[in-house]
């Protein structure tokens, strides 16, 4: 009995040890695992941790409207940079990391992302300085000053793009950036209390300088204006010094396409206006464009268009037939671009090139741009035509209306003029999507043969006129100058121009 009780119980001991054994591997197992995945011990896991928690936020809304938080006052783009450069060892590596642009956001920002690298005021381009800044802004209008917490100093800025042209600059009010002062109360050293409050971002520009020109009006105001702008999405309020009411009510509908809030006229404002964040200055790129490179979005001319299309109503994206080809119910139309002959650069014979133009087969329209202060009903005109012809002048900024397709035909006037038509309106019209053709004035005409002797330094070396400066050149040539073009030679301009637009189907 008792041998046999012993060997039942020889089994029993050997499952105790095997269990146990198995209990210890587990246990050495689980810390294996506990030293390979805890975060105790992993330097890199915990400050990660910290800085996103960090309590301290940055006034910086990112893509898709998503707040960005950051310690130590970091801005956005050098969190993404930290959040790019996680996996590198030095610190001082990630911080000299140049940050990579940011895919075309679903939603815009409604507050500026302030980059930590760039000064508060910087030179956008060769025509443009821009202001911008982030945290506690407080702006006080009729002193043209601001207040933001986040200042270390001073900055002054003329928000006008013209930055080196001082008759310009003369028209248009220069404004303070200043640090807010710590102070509390009323006294002379506190800091001035809000008496509006806006989410959106505010945008000072001017609309002094040489507005009231269409040319500059979209050059200097209206493209910078929405290159600035547009990342915002609505987001931002205008506030417009040296405010001229008639200029503002020809372009208000531009305006509020850009912004969802009221244009404010700013030199004449009382209020103490708050806002988390400030642009000064809009950006310019190039004249009547914009460079889809140097915007934070990717914007392009294109969508500028396609913008002022919204603001005044405009039907025609494309210079397309409205059936198969073009029939005797939609011939393609034609306008011509008039001006009063007093004022230089006007068609001597205008009615003989309509005529003309008609026995080609257009539908001929004539406007004079100056004549209407209607803007929009303009814009139709301009919008529902195929082909736009006119002489170097401000009256062909209104290409910008022109359906993608179209032709615009600048008329150069005599004196070598050529290299001011490139950059004025040829360059631009590529961007337009605008065809381009170039009719240049021979010397029979011009009015300038009647005016002066066939062996003047006018008729026979426009060049040495250029040479006396911009003011010669252009009372010479721009403003005493009418032109009477041939016929002969317009309608073949004319017949090319013809054989540009899209036909229908077939082409």
């Amino acid at each position: 009995m008792k041998t046999r009780s012993s060997a039942r119980g020889e089994p029993r001991r050997l499952g105790n040890m095997a269990l146990l054994a198995l209990m210890l591997c587990s246990l050495v197992a689980l810390s294996l695992i506990r030293a390979r995945f805890s975060p105790i011990g992993s330097t890199a896991g915990a400050e990660a941790a910290i800085k996103a928690e960090d309590p301290k936020p940055v006034l910086v809304v990112s893509k898709a409207d998503v707040a960005t938080e950051a310690g130590d006052g970091d801005g956005a783009d050098e969190v993404a940079a930290v959040a790019a450069e996680e996996n590198k060892a030095e610190e001082n590596k990630q911080a000299e990391e140049e940050v990579q642009p940011k895919p075309k956001p679903e939603h815009a920002a409604a507050v500026i992302a302030v980059d930590a690298s760039k000064p508060v005021c910087y030179e956008t381009s060769r025509r443009s300085d821009t202001c911008e800044a982030a945290g506690d802004v407080r702006l006080l209008g009729r002193s043209q000053t601001i207040y933001v917490d986040t200042l270390e100093q001073k900055w002054k800025a003329r928000p006008y793009c013209r930055k080196h042209d001082k008759f310009a600059l003369s028209h248009v009010k220069e404004w303070t950036l200043k640090p807010l002062p710590s102070g509390d109360g009323d006294g002379a050293g506190a800091a001035p209390r809000c008496t509006s409050n806006s989410s959106a971002t505010a945008f000072v520009l001017s609309t002094g300088g040489f507005t009231g020109n269409p040319f500059h009006d979209y050059t200097d105001v209206l493209i910078p204006a929405f290159i600035t702008a547009h990342r915002f999405g609505g987001e931002v309020q205008f506030l417009v010094s040296n405010y001229k009411s008639w200029w503002m009510s020809r372009y208000i509908q531009i305006f509020q396409q850009m912004s969802r809030h009221e244009v404010v006229d700013i030199d004449a404002d009382d209020e103490v206006r708050c806002y988390p964040s400030v642009v000064v200055g809009p950006t310019f790129h190039r004249e009547l464009g914009v460079d889809p490179s140097k915007t934070p979005d990717g914007v392009s001319v294109a969508d500028f268009r396609k913008m002022l299309r919204g603001a005044f109503g405009l039907e025609r994206a494309t210079a397309t037939p409205s059936g198969d080809r073009w029939d005797i119910r939609r011939r393609p139309r034609l306008l011509i671009i008039s001006r009063r002959a007093s004022r230089g650069r006007a068609f001597m014979n205008e009615r003989a090139m309509a005529d003309m133009a008609g026995s080609l087969g257009f539908d001929v329209r004539v406007g004079d741009p100056e004549m209407t202060s209607d803007t929009s009903k303009f814009a139709r005109l301009v919008n529902s035509c195929d082909v736009m012809v006119g002489v170097h002048g401000a009256g062909l900024t209104n290409m910008v209306f022109l359906p993608a397709g179209a032709v615009v035909v600048q008329v150069v006037p005599y004196g070598r003029l050529e290299w001011l038509a490139r950059n004025t309106f040829a360059e631009p019209s590529a961007g337009m999507e605008v065809h381009y053709l170039e009719y240049v004035v021979q010397l029979d005409e011009t009015t300038l043969s009647e005016q002066y002797p066939s062996d003047h330094p006018v008729l026979k070396d426009p060049m040495a006129i250029h040479k006396q400066g911009w003011d010669a050149l252009k009372t010479t040539y721009l403003d005493k100058q009418n032109v009477r073009p041939h016929l002969g030679r317009l309608k073949n301009t004319f017949l090319q121009a013809l054989k540009m637009l899209p036909h229908g189907r077939d082409d």
